[in-house]
């Protein structure tokens, strides 16, 4: 990819002869080196489950955020840069809020998607409302609850969103991926979802599995939940050693 590119590499709107952008298959490389991320959708919610990277002893474990709020109904895990992925999430959370006021009702989860998605392949345009000059090396995964039921999106760096039943991003989404394809089911319970997040990520963490370095949190009719406290210690003493 890296050798082949000629020159065409150096603007986002040019295709090589290929038919290949290479800028976005850079931000699509950014992402493979994020930490993990994973989504499960079950009849109950939606699972997000985060790998946290501390580099430092030093460092405020709580300050590292992967796993965030859009609205009461919708969260999202992110994988790759996170300074891009707050100049997403604020979009999202401006969209879900100017529909609550137009409409007087919560967003739908594909239509959020969609709207992120139009501003992840924004880098396209020209004009006072380019929000960025390159792709943003950031992939999300949408969680949501609306009256279609629960709903799992992945949207990547080409402004595409695809519905998963289970998905995983980042560094150690292959191996992570495949061991969703074996173990998920369709009738699971939101907390077996719980589990099956965490035992997933934990097989692909370098680091030892802790509280300190896991974010997990559901979105079930109910609303968005935050995984914290005794809660999570509980959830990740239930992991198998």
């Amino acid at each position: 990819m890296y050798e082949s590119n000629s020159g065409y590499d150096r603007g986002v709107n040019t295709f090589s002869p290929e038919g290949r952008l290479f800028q976005v298959e850079y931000a699509i490389k950014a992402i493979q080196l994020g930490s993990t991320a994973i989504g499960v959708k079950t009849s109950e919610g939606v699972v997000l489950a985060v790998e946290k990277r501390i580099s430092s002893v030093l460092m405020e474990a709580a300050s590292v955020e992967k796993v965030m709020e859009i609205d009461t109904h919708i969260g999202t895990a992110m994988s790759g840069l996170i300074a891009d992925a707050r100049t997403l999430v604020d979009h999202a959370r401006i969209e879900a809020q100017n529909h609550r006021f137009a409409y007087n009702e919560p967003i739908r989860t594909e239509a959020l998607a969609q709207a992120t998605c139009d501003l992840m392949i924004s880098f396209g345009e020209s004009g006072k409302e380019r929000k960025m000059s390159r792709p943003f090396g950031v992939a999300l995964l949408l969680a949501g609850c609306d009256d279609t039921g629960s709903k799992l999106f992945f949207c990547d760096p080409s402004g595409t969103f695809v519905e998963y039943k289970a998905k995983a991003i980042g560094s150690g989404s292959e191996g992570a991926q495949q061991q969703l394809t074996e173990e998920f089911s369709e009738s699971m319970t939101l907390a077996e979802a719980e589990l099956l997040a965490v035992k997933t990520l934990k097989s692909v963490m370098e680091e030892k599995l802790s509280t300190e370095n896991i974010e997990v949190a559901h979105v079930t009719p109910a609303g968005y939940v935050s995984i914290k406290g005794d809660a999570l210690a509980t959830l990740v003493d239930r992991i198998p050693i």
